[in-house]
């Protein structure tokens, strides 16, 4: 690591402490999305509005595999372009992008009519990949505004500030959804309308403070995105051949590869799982608005229990807490068992985001973070591609079986145990100081 760029203080981050602000504000700004849209109401407004008529599982599966395509393609194309922007020192230009790309896209979904599933699916996909692309270069940025040292907590402010808000933007929307008239809104229907395009005005402004006070080191010579993305394959090329020789990177993707899965399977398809079940819509956003706002003093704790227990015992915790609600909410009868679900998934899921992030930014080579992010996007997203997948096949399998819709939805997302189940085993045999110097050797 550049000596120049480390602080005095080994408290205080290396461009300062407006810079780690202005980072972790980019969270506040695309966690409207994440709320809003991907878990809130983009599963009611898909399988309500846009599939109305068909059946329940039939639209969960539309749903998931909407997903799934959007997490290949991103699979795909991140890791390349993460090398590419280390290449030409241009995390900010590609970050710029991509959140444009999802702001746009987001705001658009207001435009679907009803029946226009398909419509409805690519721009919720094309969004998800502005979603995925932008946090491939939001975390790459986490080494340069963050000591090692303090990587826990910054991590976990990011995600604290995003639970906060998240939950903000939600709270006005389900209130949009509740009283449409007191916003000049002629029904519900509308409100959700206008909440997509609130978002992507929330996700471009709130992202404005990242660019104005995040600096990446001067570049010597311009280089075109041809050549960058030129030379990104071929130092991703060469990190693919290399890479086989660092086994602890390699087993830390396999774990999280399995753990983060079931969380952002849980995300995407709760509120889906609830409505199959025979919940109201309105009980199942207001879970979720509880959740947000659990959400954000549990990732600042997440982030001083690192500290204290160490990260990777922090995280194994969250995943044990993830097993235990997969398995109960598979159970689940009322409205009550909902919401203690929802409390439960509010006091982990910023933790376990945050530490693995950080985690893994510790043992990655110090000089090419947006690569390796984008290995780390790219491990995520082919979960994706997995976890809504095999929720959504399960429950046709199970219908298929002769199993009712309630029994088949449960055991879809009783699957999901099985990911926290293996990612869980995987971790336990990550050693931080081994991969941390194979991270150093790269």
């Amino acid at each position: 690591m550049n000596k120049s760029k480390t602080a005095t203080n080994p408290h205080e981050p290396p461009q300062g402490r407006r810079s780690v602000w202005g980072w972790a504000l980019y969270d506040w700004a695309n966690s409207a999305y994440a709320t809003t849209v991907m878990a809130g109401f983009l599963p009611v407004f898909f399988k309500e509005f846009c599939c109305a008529g068909a059946d329940p599982v039939v639209s969960t599966a539309r749903l998931g595999l909407t997903n799934a395509a959007a997490g290949l393609v991103a699979a795909l194309l991140f890791p390349l372009l993460g090398a590419a922007a280390d290449r030409g020192r241009s995390r900010k230009r590609f970050l710029l992008f991509f959140m444009g790309l999802g702001a746009l896209t987001t705001a658009c979904l207001s435009l679907v009519q009803a029946g226009q599933w398909p419509l409805a699916a690519i721009l919720y996909g094309l969004s998800l990949l502005g979603f995925s692309g932008g946090n491939v270069f939001y975390d790459a940025l986490l080494p340069l505004v963050s000591s090692r040292r303090d990587m826990d907590r910054v991590s976990a402010l990011g995600y604290a500030l995003g639970y906060l808000g998240g939950g903000i933007l939600l709270a006005v929307n389900i209130w949009m959804t509740i009283d449409p008239a007191r916003f000049g809104l002629a029904d519900p229907l509308q409100a959700v309308r206008a909440s997509f395009v609130s978002v992507g005005l929330w996700w471009l402004f709130f992202s404005i403070p990242l660019f104005l006070l995040v600096r990446e080191p001067a570049v010597e010579k311009r280089i075109s995105i041809g050549g960058m993305l030129r030379e990104g394959w071929q130092s991703l090329a060469g990190t693919i051949r290399k890479i086989r020789r660092f086994p602890t990177i390699l087993l830390f993707l396999l774990a999280y590869w399995f753990y983060i899965d079931g969380v952002d399977t849980i995300i995407r398809m709760a509120v889906d799982y609830g409505l199959s079940l025979g919940f109201a819509s309105k009980d199942l956003i207001l879970a979720l608005l509880m959740a947000q706002f659990i959400g954000f003093p549990a990732a600042l704790a997440f982030g001083r229990l690192g500290d204290r227990i160490g990260t990777k015992r922090a995280i194994l915790l969250a995943v044990g807490v993830y097993l235990l609600v997969t398995i109960g909410g598979s159970l689940m009868r009322t409205r009550e068992d909902f919401f203690i679900m929802a409390a439960a998934i509010g006091l982990v899921q910023g933790g376990i985001q945050a530490l693995s992030r950080s985690f893994y930014a510790r043992i990655i080579p110090p000089d090419r973070p947006a690569e390796f992010f984008g290995f780390f996007n790219m491990v995520g997203k082919f979960s994706v591609i997995f976890g809504p997948a095999l929720i959504g096949l399960a429950g046709l399998a199970a219908r298929a079986a002769g199993f009712e819709g309630p029994a088949a939805s449960r055991i879809g997302i009783l699957s999901v145990a099985l990911l926290f189940l293996a990612g869980g085993t995987l971790l336990i045999f990550v050693e931080e100081e081994k991969g941390r110097k194979e991270g150093a050797d790269l």
